[in-house]
Parts: C-alpha cells; sequence; structure tokens
C-alpha cells in the first residue's frame, strides 16, 4: 500500500467517528464506514451531515457496509470500549492487509493489547481525540467545540507509516501530534478522563457542581490517579488537571455520566476499572477510586 494514507475505513461512525469519516471524504479520501445494517443504509442513501462552528455546515458521501470487505489503508475505531468485541467482528483478520493500521480511539489504557491479538502488533496506533461531538441521528453530526486535536502513538508502529496517518489526518484541519510515547499518551488522557468520569457519574452532576460541592473528593481522587500513572511510567500534575477541570465550562458533562442518563452500558471497567487493575500491579492505594467505582457500578446495575 506504500506509506500514503488513500483509503480509510471508521468502525462506529458516532460523534467522533461520523466527523473524522465526513471531513476525510471531504478532502478526497476513499471512506467506508462499517456499521448495523439501518445505519450504513442511511449513511450510503444520504451521506453524513456535519453541523460545525469549526468546519462549517457540510454533508460528505462515504461509502458504507456491515462488514469491511477489501483492505484499506487505515481502520479508525471509535466505538465504546463496550461495544468493542461486536465491533471487531466487522473487520475480519482476512479483509485486513499487512500495512493496514488499526487506530483506536477508545477511552481506557488496556485496548491496545487487545486490538494486537487481533493483528499485526507493529500496525496498531493508538490515538486521543479532544473534541466534542456527537451523533443525534444516524448521519447526522453536531460538532459543539471550537477545536479537534489529535495525539497519535504506537510504539511499535514504523514511523513513516504513523508519520503518514499523522499527515492525512492533519490534512482536513484537526490539530494532530505523533508521540514516541505510547503510555503517556493513553495515560494523559486516563488521568484526566478517570475522575470526570466517575464523579460526574456518581453525583449525577456536571463539572462546575463537582469542582465546588465535591472538591475535596476531587483534589484526592485526581492525587490518586497521578500517583497511578507515574507507577505505569507516565507523567502526571494532578495541579494540571484540576486547572483543566476549573477551565471548563460548568454545564459539562463526561460521557459516562451521559450514557447513564440514558441507560445505555458504561464505560466503567475501562475507565475505573483499568486504573484499579493498575494500581493494584502497582501497589498503588486508591481508596477513593475504589469506593467510587463500586457505587457507581452497584448505582448502575
Amino acid at each position: 500500500m506504500g506509506n500514503d494514507i488513500r483509503t480509510v475505513a471508521v468502525l462506529g461512525p458516532g460523534g467522533v467517528g461520523g466527523l473524522l469519516a465526513a471531513l476525510l471524504s471531504r478532502a478526497g479520501h476513499q471512506v467506508v464506514c462499517l456499521a448495523g445494517e439501518d445505519t450504513a443504509a442511511a449513511l450510503r442513501e444520504r451521506g453524513i451531515a456535519v453541523r460545525s462552528g469549526q468546519f462549517g455546515d457540510f454533508t460528505a458521501r462515504v461509502d458504507a457496509d456491515t462488514t469491511l470487505r477489501t483492505p484499506v489503508d487505515a481502520v479508525l475505531i471509535t466505538v465504546k470500549h463496550t461495544a468493542l468485541d461486536e465491533a471487531l467482528t466487522r473487520i475480519p483478520a482476512s479483509a485486513l492487509g499487512d500495512d493496514t493500521l488499526l487506530v483506536p480511539f477508545l477511552n481506557g489504557v488496556e485496548h491496545p493489547a487487545r486490538l494486537r491479538a487481533h493483528h499485526r502488533p507493529d500496525r496498531v496506533a493508538p490515538a486521543v481525540v479532544r473534541v466534542e461531538s456527537t451523533r443525534v441521528a444516524p448521519g447526522v453530526i453536531e460538532h459543539g467545540s471550537r477545536f479537534t486535536s489529535i495525539d497519535l502513538a504506537g510504539d511499535q508502529v514504523p514511523a513513516d507509516r504513523l508519520d503518514a496517518l499523522a499527515r492525512t489526518l492533519a490534512a482536513v484541519d484537526p490539530a494532530v501530534q505523533t508521540h514516541p510515547d505510547e503510555t503517556a499518551v493513553l495515560w494523559g488522557k486516563l488521568a484526566f478522563l478517570a475522575p470526570f468520569a466517575l464523579l460526574t457519574t456518581r453525583h449525577r452532576a456536571p463539572v462546575g457542581e463537582i469542582r465546588g460541592r465535591y472538591r475535596e473528593e476531587l483534589t484526592a481522587l485526581v492525587e490518586e490517579t497521578a500517583a497511578v500513572s507515574r507507577a505505569c511510567g507516565a507523567p502526571a500534575d494532578p495541579a494540571r488537571t484540576l486547572a483543566l477541570y476549573d477551565a471548563f465550562e460548568p454545564t459539562a458533562k463526561s460521557s459516562m455520566l451521559r450514557d447513564a442518563e440514558a441507560g445505555l452500558p458504561l464505560e466503567l471497567d475501562a475507565i475505573g476499572g483499568a486504573l484499579l487493575r493498575a494500581a493494584e500491579r502497582h501497589g498503588v492505594p486508591v481508596p477513593v477510586a475504589a469506593r467510587l467505582v463500586e457505587e457507581v457500578a452497584a448505582a448502575n446495575r
């Protein structure tokens, strides 16, 4: 396939996947979205409509199917962690080329190992995206933030392949950076996300209430999470994390809280469970995190 990224499959064309699929298609890339039959039919018929303050309002045509049938240069995996195992049946190993990159945009830190069991380990390039984007209907995306940034990693991926992926994504507008340390990228996201997700979901409250009424609990959880991150070999700065929460719109909610409010499965194991397992491996005490994971699980059974 060479080094260029020309053909892209998007597994899970929701808020993030749908936005990236539309941007890539608008830039001239061949894009196939992989989803259930109803969603795939809607995308084939109407394409993806994006409403965005950053990228403008536009509609992009995409191909869509329930299964990947021919190799592509890259597969962007943009499903929730709770749907990963089922989603992977849409990209059978027989349809992946030797150079196909799997690019998971998933929360947590444990999914790269799962994907490296599904495909060549040196073709899995984990990504972290910072964006507020929502699928309001099949093929209809509302991009609410005026920023979209992507961090790419992949300790085992050849540099030329990772750079080609970065060029492709950067050319459609998002700010993209590549990083040499996969652990730092993934824990950098989790060290921010875990306190935000656990506390907003436990108290069914937006971040403004959490950073005020539950400040002591937030501070303790941020410090615990940072300690685990450092034990795993990733830098962490609790003061900087707290400053990020303080800069958020007070009405902001985590995706886990939104899922809880909608009665959907929670990414509790991928976020809180992964944190607890890493803490146990490294002997880091995390009593606040352990209690919150238990309380969120009990409230959402």
